[in-house]
């Protein structure tokens, strides 16, 4: 999948395993965004409606399983560990070789593999309102741009007090939160292809590293390093 590819939003008849051994892929399913290292796969129950990006260049592998045969039976969409045994597996799966009795004995390995884990949502909504929508691109751009809402306020002819409420009003979060998922989002492409803590964090606008590995630890439970950790063997 080169940067940017977008496969808009479908559903299918059986359940789905997403998985990127290599870059980053973003799932967005009615309100909720996975932003899924190579550590993370995503199960989508069949009939669920998503649509699947990469934010970087990124090679994606899934795995179809049908309902009336599958005895996992999550209603919702779940993330997943993509261990490195699990990432073996999908691959002996994709030998069409296979007789049906190692087939259906690697699937039952398969599907017992898939082990939920906490994952951190991250939607970032734009704003509906034209003045902070414009505020919002700008960030999507260039998340480390520090402007305040006063600053941003003479640039697009509001107050600082009509722009905070927009954001509020529209995304259901305050601009400094908003602009914290930006932020959040734009890290997780640059340390899964493994670029140094302080250099995303610099990028992304944090002062100091610390203060960045702070913020990740408060949105999704674990640090830069443990979130990204590398068990997968991705090598093709």
């Amino acid at each position: 999948m080169p940067s940017g590819l977008v496969f808009d939003w479908h559903s299918h008849e059986d359940h789905q395993l997403a998985w990127a051994p290599r870059g980053v892929l973003t799932v967005r399913a009615d309100r909720e965004a996975w932003v899924l290292p190579p550590t993370r796969a995503l199960f989508i129950p069949a009939g669920v409606r998503h649509e699947t990006l990469s934010a970087g260049n990124a090679t994606m592998r899934a795995v179809y399983m049908r309902p009336h045969l599958c005895p996992v039976n999550w209603r919702t969409c779940t993330p997943v560990a993509a261990s490195s045994l699990l990432a073996e597996v999908i691959g002996y799966l994709e030998d069409t070789s296979l007789d049906r009795q190692r087939r259906t004995h690697g699937e039952t390995v398969l599907l017992d593999l898939l082990e939920p884990v906490t994952m951190t949502t991250i939607d970032v909504r734009m704003p509906t309102d034209e003045r902070a929508k414009a505020v919002a691109q700008v960030l999507f751009d260039n998340p480390a741009d520090g402007r305040t809402l006063a600053h941003w306020g003479r640039d697009v002819g509001a107050s600082e007090r009509t722009l905070a409420r927009a954001f509020l009003t529209d995304t259901g979060l305050s601009f400094g939160q908003w602009r914290g998922l930006v932020r959040l989002r734009a890290a997780t492409v640059g340390l899964a292809t493994g670029e140094p803590v302080a250099k995303v964090a610099r990028v992304v606008g944090y002062e100091s590293t610390s203060a960045f590995v702070a913020a990740f630890r408060r949105a999704t439970g674990s640090t830069p390093a443990a979130y990204f950790a590398y068990p997968v063997e991705a090598r093709e």
